[in-house]
């Protein structure tokens, strides 16, 4: 039996690797620096693992940006559109797949099945025939073998996963064709030495066809039938694996399985099949993705149940996932309530209890008695602490009723009540909210937070951003305008430092896509509104001009999915609370006047459960969430929803279902598969696509925009269509937002005008871009 790791934090304790992303993008620090600054991270990483206990060290886990873009610039998979970069190669190349060029659009991000890690999506050309151009898992493994005298278990994307993430017009000639190149990896850690490679391949929690199934096993019997030596443990994670009489038949030496998300199947499946001998089994038994204390004695239950299926030298203890999705330590974390902290665990604490239930299996519960009283103490102490349960809050969703979730007046009589208070002209302009947070705004919230700079100040500071952006929001032409958010650092940390319930970390920071990190807030308790949250600043910025102005709130679902949220309630429940919180600041809002309120919803489809027999419950209770959010909203306000980064085809009758007046979605990088689902689903509400790409620092080119919004012409009628960007502008500078709008507004401006002679022949009738013509 031995204590193994699935994958550790990037990012360093500090936040190293963002820093040095965003120097290098700056021209501050060069390529060797760049490369020497995460290597250097990435070694710090791996001795901390040893340090904790890890016994089989997981190497090529690390990234500079995405490990599956890794995998695609590993394999040459660079489409066509990057092949000028191509020649040079190295990390210009990478980062232009990343973030894009003025000539050459990004990758797709995708959320990373069901979490807030964005990944890039591969792009297939026609004519693509992957070759490994260079072992980078073989690599990791050399490095840590040369700086630490570890053998360490290589990690990498499995091919199944890696084509079923991608984006591919025949996923079976893809797979067949990875083999080759994924055959070569292998060979070549085998004669290097490697004992232990770790195949990632969460796609087999997912919903998989007998067909994916057949071509699954020809792939790894292909991979498998030349190596010797080299072993692989096939490593699932995010739910029960899919298939598992068969996939235990795979030629592989060990299986993963997690035993948090997927306990209740996989138990089912080892009690009805059992485990093939002489395979290991990775038992992840400690949660990779929350960060509530593990309850060792339950542990230790379940782990000797797991014996009863394979024996004790077979079974590897580790995290049910990657440890990515977790801060790295709960160390410094002080200004927490000491009851909630003791309940905590983050990534380092995780790998300490996998040592301890290791110990308690190997010496006997005896000699770690005293851990586990303590663990035992932390969880009743959480169970009693300030705010767990209010029974005004329970009380109050108890007594929800069907009412409560529905707008009384139907969509298209409140579209005309909102056009005549609006006075919107065709094709309108908005954005998503934010706009840019520069160095001297977050140094100034900094130097609030620390007491150096007085409450009258620092709200000084932000209505000035708010009024100057309001002028320049007039002088761009925009129609639809908002107050930037500079008093927010982020969409629901802000919230929740305003909400009881909810508690904030120091530094707990987990990775979301790149440099780009989180600080998810903790939610431990019954939440209520003790005080408006942004009544303040959005009706400051209402004052300043004649131009309505849309009020930003973060949506129930989001909230849910973008914190660390209690386990003991269901997320039902939990959504329900939130919900009333909303409405009660919707109620607020419109008592000021604002006749436009967006509740962002970015996590709606990153929700979705992975398997379609799943999807039916959580769908009803998150466009339930949302309708009891907005429900008590008059007719005359418009409520806007926001989403991004996912693919909708399978949940648009739930988008449907928000009634929402407004929804916007990213379509910069994935115009044509936005466009496509919606022409099938024959979409009737508003809708916003998102005609640029706020993650890339190049302006838009008003050509993209405006062949984008003549393709969406095809689908949705003018009267239909918004345009706006895809995202918040918050990460981008002044003068690359600046620019961006600038364009945006002259695009619709055009548009508008071209569409301005067949409106006015035909007042009565669809316009020439409705559906179906």
């Amino acid at each position: 039996m031995l204590v193994t790791n699935l994958g550790y934090p990037r990012i360093g304790r500090q936040r190293e690797l963002k820093r040095l992303l965003e120097s290098y993008w700056e021209g501050r620090c060069s390529t060797a620096e760049l490369i020497d600054g995460a290597q250097a991270t990435e070694e710090a990483n791996w001795r901390r693992q040893l340090k904790l206990g890890i016994e089989l060290l997981p190497v090529g886990d690390f990234s500079l940006y995405d490990h599956v873009l890794d995998t695609a610039v590993m394999f040459g998979l660079i489409p066509a559109r990057f092949k000028p970069l191509s020649q040079n190669g190295g990390l210009d190349l990478y980062f232009a797949l990343a973030r894009g060029t003025e000539d050459a659009p990004a990758l797709a991000m995708r959320k990373w099945f069901d979490t807030n890690y964005h990944y890039l999506v591969p792009e297939w050309d026609p004519e693509t025939q992957p070759v490994l151009s260079r072992n980078l898992p073989l690599d990791a493994f050399r490095r840590a073998q040369r700086r630490l005298g570890t053998a360490g278990k290589p990690v990498v994307l499995g091919p199944f996963t890696f084509v079923k993430l991608s984006r591919v017009t025949n996923w079976q000639r893809a797979l067949e064709a990875m083999v080759p190149p994924y055959a070569q990896m292998l060979q070549e850690m085998e004669a290097a030495g490697v004992e232990w490679v770790q195949v990632d391949e969460p796609a087999l929690v997912c919903d998989v066809t007998a067909a994916e199934l057949k071509a699954l096993t020809a792939t790894y019997t292909e991979l498998a039938r030349p190596l010797k030596n080299l072993k692989l443990i096939l490593q699932t994670y995010f739910g029960s694996a899919n298939w598992f009489s068969h996939l235990i038949t795979l030629p592989v030496a060990g299986i993963g399985l997690d035993f948090v998300r997927g306990r209740r199947g996989n138990l089912a499946n080892l009690e009805h099949y059992g485990f093939p001998p002489g395979k290991v089994l990775g038992a992840g038994i400690v949660d990779g993705r929350n960060v509530w204390r593990t309850n060792i004695e339950e542990a230790l239950r379940l782990l000797e149940k797991l014996q009863s299926f394979v024996p004790r030298e077979r079974l590897w203890l580790q995290p049910s996932c990657s440890l990515l999705h977790l801060p790295l330590s709960t160390a410094g974390e002080d200004s927490l309530p000491p009851a909630l902290r003791e309940a905590l665990a983050f990534a380092d604490e995780r790998l300490a209890e996998l040592r301890l239930l290791k110990r308690a299996l190997a010496e006997g519960t005896g000699v770690v008695a005293a851990e586990i009283s303590a663990a035992n103490r932390a969880l009743r102490a959480l169970e009693t602490m300030d705010h767990r349960r209010i029974p005004a809050v329970r009380a109050r969703v108890a007594a929800l009723k069907e009412e409560d979730f529905s707008r009384p007046t139907p969509f298209s009589e409140r579209k005309e009540l909102q056009k005549r208070r609006l006075g919107l002209p065709p094709l309108p302009t908005t954005t998503i909210g934010s706009f840019p947070q520069t160095p001297d705004l977050r140094a100034a919230r900094a130097r609030f937070r620390r007491g150096e700079l007085g409450r009258q100040e620092y709200q000084a500071l932000i209505r000035e951003k708010i009024a100057a952006w309001i002028r320049l929001q007039e002088r761009l032409g925009l129609d639809l305008l908002v107050h930037g958010e500079f008093e927010r650092s982020d969409m629901v940390e802000y919230f929740a430092a305003r909400l009881p319930g909810f508690a904030l970390t120091t530094n707990g920071w987990v990775q979301s896509y790149g440099s780009r990190c989180v600080k998810p807030p903790i939610l431990y308790g019954d939440v209520w509104r003790s005080q408006p949250l942004t009544v303040a600043e959005t009706t400051y910025a209402q004052s300043l001009t004649s131009k309505p102005v849309k009020a930003i709130l973060t949506g129930p679902v989001t909230f849910l999915k973008w914190s660390f949220v209690r386990e003991d309630l269901s997320e039902q429940e939990v959504a329900y609370q939130l919900a009333l919180v909303i409405r009660d600041e919707i109620r607020d809002l419109e008592r000021e006047g604002i006749a436009a309120i967006q509740i962002d919803e970015p996590a709606f489809r990153e929700g979705l459960p992975l398997r379609a027999r799943d999807r039916e419950r959580y769908l009803y209770w998150a466009v339930t969430a949302f309708r009891l959010a907005t429900a008590g909203a008059g007719p005359e306000t418009q409520i806007h929803t926001h989403m991004c980064y996912s693919e909708f085809g399978d949940i648009i009758h739930a988008i449907e279902g928000l009634d929402a007046d407004v929804i916007s979605l990213e379509a910069a990088r994935s115009g044509a598969g936005v466009l496509a689902a919606f022409r099938e689903a024959g979409y009737r509400r508003d809708i916003g696509l998102g005609v640029f790409d706020v993650h890339s620092p190049h302006p838009p080119e008003e050509e993209a925009m405006a062949r984008l919004l003549r393709e969406a012409l095809r689908v949705f009628a003018a009267e239909q269509l918004w345009v706006n960007p895809d995202c918040g502008l918050k990460t981008r500078r002044e003068e690359e937002a600046v620019t961006a709008l600038e364009r945006m507004v002259a695009v619709a401006r055009r548009l508008r005008a071209a569409l301005a002679p067949e409106r006015h022949g035909k007042q009565n009738g669809p316009s020439k871009g409705a559906i179906g013509s």
